[in-house]
């Protein structure tokens, strides 16, 4: 069994600058991803929040954490983390076929899209229903698509499917957008989009693909129904948090409990990034966990005190 001096499950934003300072401290370090490097982020079509940089493609800012943490010893491996335990000397993390073995590790597993829950939503996933404007929007180019949400995801993935669709009709539940103004105000302001405030999605319709949607006006009291080819749902996120098992404190949403040190209720174990539990979810404040957690860990292992 390979042994690591630690061992980080995720690459998103967090992990892969868990990473880079963990290799630059010499540490001995493994980064576990099931899927793409860079996470959510790297589906982001234009980031323009993340400090120094104006503007970065999400594939692009994913592309420079990934070489950064490279060029400073970590190592990346593509494989699903499934089982995580603590040992004697340690833990214990499964992916796939390999077991490996590490004096520390940080979860650093982000979250995933959460589900509207509405009849169709599951039958028609990869037939017209999405979660990722940047992977399945030019399928729907000069078509009539909706969006559902009313946060800075929804948002900023209506304006990036502008450039691709015909129309769109982005639809929230409450009289306003929960998120950042200005994205607010691009969107009101597009010609291309109609926003549909107090509305929400009571079923999504199609046989081999989305037809229609019908949808509830709770103003009005109506029913509605918009014909569409294609519909996009951000309606918040979960964590991805069963990893940690018993082994850490969860919220009542799941999120991992931690100290501002990063520290788990388990010892060498720390959380990073979007599955902790926090009052904001950015890659402004992922990396900060991210270095937070690699700092800690790398005391923790030369030191052994937690």
């Amino acid at each position: 069994m390979e042994s690591y001096d630690l061992i980080i499950i995720g690459a998103g934003p967090a992990g892969l600058t868990a990473g880079l300072y963990a290799g630059r401290a010499r540490l001995r370090t493994l980064v576990l991803e099931m899927m793409m490097p860079g996470g959510y982020a790297a589906t982001t079509e234009l980031i323009e929040n993340y400090p120094g940089i104006r503007s970065i493609s999400g594939m692009d800012l994913a592309t420079k954490l990934v070489s950064h943490a490279q060029d400073f010893g970590a190592l990346l491996a593509s494989a699903a983390a499934t089982k995580l335990e603590e040992t004697d000397d340690g833990f214990r993390v499964t992916a796939g076929t390999e077991a490996y073995a590490a004096k520390s590790v940080i979860v650093a597993t982000g979250t995933g899209y959460k589900k509207l829950g509405v009849p169709g939503e599951d039958e028609l996933i990869g037939r017209g229903v999405s979660y990722c404007a940047t992977c399945d929007g030019p399928f729907f180019k000069n078509e009539d698509i909706l969006v559902v949400g009313g946060g800075d995801s929804a948002l900023q993935e209506a304006l990036y499917l502008t450039t691709f669709a015909k129309t769109i009709t982005l639809v929230h539940r409450r009289d306003e957008f929960r998120g950042t103004p200005i994205l607010g105000e691009r969107a009101r302001a597009h010609e291309k989009i109609e926003c549909l405030f107090s509305h929400t999605v009571e079923r999504i319709n199609g046989t081999d693909g989305v037809e229609s949607v019908d949808l509830m006006d709770h103003k009005a009291g109506e029913k509605r129904t918009v014909l569409v080819t294609g519909v996009f749902l951000f309606v918040g996120m979960e964590p991805k948090t069963e990893i940690a098992g018993e082994l850490a404190e969860r919220n009542d949403k799941g999120f991992i409990l931690t100290d501002e040190a990063m520290k788990t209720k388990t010892k060498g174990l720390f959380a990073a990034g979007d599955c902790r539990c926090k009052p904001l979810r950015q890659i402004a404040t992922a990396v900060g966990d991210g270095a937070t957690a690699a700092f800690m860990a790398q005391k923790y292992i030369e030191d052994g005190k937690w």
